[in-house]
C-alpha cells in the first residue's frame, strides 16, 4: 500500500478551520478537535438564526405598528383589516417605518382604515 503524505492538505484544512473559529474563547479557537465541534455548532446556529431573524423583525414591526395604532385610537388587528378592505397594500416593514418617521402620514392611513 502506498504511503499517504498529507502535510499540505491537512495544513490547509486546519488553517481553514482556525479561520472559521477566530474569535472563539479558549480552546474552541486553537485546539483542532474542540474547534471542529465549535465551528459545526456555530454553523447550526447560523442556519437556524437566519430564519429566526425574519420572525424577530416581523414581531418588532408588529409591536411598533400596534403602539402607533393605539396612539391613534385603533388596535393593530383592526388597522390591518381596515387597510386590507381599503385596498392599501403596504407591508409591515414599511408601515412601521411610516409610524416612526411620519406620524402624520400614519394617522392618515389609520383614518383610511377606519373607512
Amino acid at each position: 500500500m502506498p504511503r499517504v503524505k498529507r502535510a499540505v492538505i491537512r495544513r490547509k484544512r486546519v488553517r481553514k478551520l482556525f479561520r472559521a473559529s477566530k474569535g472563539f474563547f479558549g480552546g474552541r479557537k486553537n485546539l483542532i478537535r474542540t474547534a471542529v465541534n465549535a465551528v459545526q455548532k456555530s454553523r447550526q446556529y447560523q442556519y437556524r438564526d437566519r430564519r429566526n431573524r425574519k420572525r424577530d423583525f416581523r414581531r418588532l414591526w408588529i409591536v411598533r405598528i400596534n403602539a402607533a395604532a393605539r396612539l391613534n385610537g385603533m388596535s393593530y388587528s383592526r388597522l390591518i383589516g381596515g387597510l386590507k378592505t381599503a385596498g392599501v397594500d403596504v407591508n409591515r416593514k414599511v408601515l412601521s417605518q411610516i409610524a416612526i418617521e411620519d406620524p402624520k402620514g400614519f394617522s392618515d392611513l389609520v383614518a383610511l382604515a377606519r373607512g
